[in-house]
C-alpha cells in the first residue's frame, strides 16, 4: 500500500509495519457515528490515504463498533493481508461473572466473538485492555500466547499496564518459551506526558515494545475547539469525565499558546499535536478518531509534517 501521504513504522522490534497515523473507533463507532455509510466513507478514504492500522475493542459500544468497522473494511474491498487490525479484551461485556477480565476462559471466548463481529479469521494484534489483578499473570500470558499460536492473532499487546506489569509479562513469556507482547497502548499527548516519558518508555524501549498511543489530541482539546468554551454536541459536552480531567485553565492556556507555532508552519494545532507525538521516541503510531472525512484528512497530513529542533524547543517552552 504505497502512499506519499503516509509513513510506516515497525511496531517495536517486530517485523510488523503500521501506518504512523492510525484510525480507531473508541467513542465514535456505535456512539457519535452510528451510520454504516459514514463509517464506510471514512474508512475508504483512510485506505486511500495509506492508513493500514485500524484499532477497535470489544467493549466499544458493546460490540457494535467491531461490527461497523468489520463491515466497512469488508465493503472497502481492501485485501485482508494489506490491513493491520487490532481489538481488545478485558472490560465487562455482560453481567455474567466470567464475561470480563483476563482469565483464560474470557480471553479464549472473547477472541472468537470479536472475530465473529468483525467477520475476520484472525486479528493482527490482540490487546489486554487493562491489567487484571484477579487473574494470575501466568494464566493471562499463556492464554495470549495460545491465541497467537492458534493463528487467531499474529501478535498481542498490553494497554495501560504499568511498567512493572509489562516487564513481568515479557520476562515470564521469554523464560517459558511463550509469546511475549510486542506493543503497549498508553494515553499520550502534549498534555499527558509524564507517565509515558518517565515510567513507561524506559521499560518498553529496553524490551523492544512499540507504543501505539491513544488520545494524542487530549480528547480534542489540542485542536483548539475549546478555546472559547465547550460547544454543544462536542466530546467535552457529552463526556463530563473528560472535561473534568483535561479542561483546566492551565491546559487551555497552553493550547492557545501553541496557535502561533502552528500558524507559522501553516498547519492546524491538531496536526502540530500529532506530529509532535510522532517525533517522540518509541512511538510507532498515533490512534486518531474521525467522525468526518475532513477530520481524517487533516489528521493524516501530520504523518509527513517535519518539526525542526527550534520548533520542538518552542513547543517544550509552551508545554513547560
Amino acid at each position: 500500500m504505497a502512499n506519499t501521504t503516509m509513513t510506516y513504522r515497525r511496531l517495536g522490534n517486530s517485523g510488523l509495519k503500521v501506518s504512523s497515523v492510525s484510525l480507531g473507533g473508541w467513542t465514535t463507532y456505535g456512539h457519535t457515528v452510528e451510520e454504516l455509510n459514514t463509517v464506510q466513507r471514512i474508512i475508504a478514504r483512510a485506505l486511500e490515504l495509506g492508513v493500514n492500522f485500524f484499532d477497535i475493542a470489544d467493549v466499544y459500544a458493546k460490540g457494535k463498533a467491531e461490527e461497523l468497522m468489520g463491515e466497512a473494511l469488508a465493503a472497502s474491498g481492501a485485501p485482508r493481508h494489506h490491513l493491520v487490525v487490532s481489538s481488545k479484551v478485558f472490560h465487562p461485556m455482560s453481567d455474567d461473572v466470567n464475561d470480563r477480565g483476563l482469565s483464560r476462559k474470557h480471553i479464549m471466548e472473547s477472541i472468537d466473538r470479536s472475530l465473529d463481529r468483525l467477520g475476520f479469521d484472525y486479528l493482527d494484534v490482540y490487546f489486554a485492555h487493562r491489567y487484571d489483578p484477579e487473574t494470575p499473570l501466568e494464566e493471562t500470558v499463556e492464554a495470549f500466547s495460545d491465541v497467537v499460536r492458534s493463528g487467531r492473532a499474529h501478535y498481542w499487546g498490553t494497554s495501560m499496564w504499568s511498567p512493572a506489569q509489562i516487564a513481568e509479562a515479557h520476562t515470564f513469556a521469554k523464560a517459558n518459551g511463550l509469546v511475549a507482547p510486542i506493543t503497549e497502548q498508553p494515553e499520550y499527548s502534549m498534555l499527558r506526558r509524564s507517565r509515558v516519558e518517565e515510567r513507561v518508555l524506559p521499560v518498553t524501549t529496553r524490551l523492544g515494545l512499540g507504543l501505539v498511543v491513544w488520545s494524542p489530541l487530549a480528547q480534542g482539546l489540542l485542536t483548539g475547539k475549546y478555546d472559547d468554551g465547550v460547544p454543544e454536541g462536542s466530546r467535552f459536552a457529552n463526556f463530563e469525565r473528560f472535561r473534568e480531567q483535561l479542561l483546566t485553565e492551565e491546559n487551555a492556556a497552553k493550547v492557545r499558546a501553541l496557535r502561533p507555532i502552528a500558524d507559522e508552519l501553516g498547519v492546524t494545532r491538531a496536526q502540530l499535536a500529532l506530529a509532535w507525538v510522532l517525533r517522540q521516541p518509541g512511538v510507532s503510531s498515533v490512534i486518531t478518531g474521525a467522525t468526518r472525512v475532513e477530520q481524517l484528512e487533516e489528521n493524516v497530513r501530520a504523518a509527513t509534517l517535519e518539526l525542526s529542533p527550534e520548533q520542538l524547543e518552542r513547543i517544550d517552552e509552551v508545554l513547560g
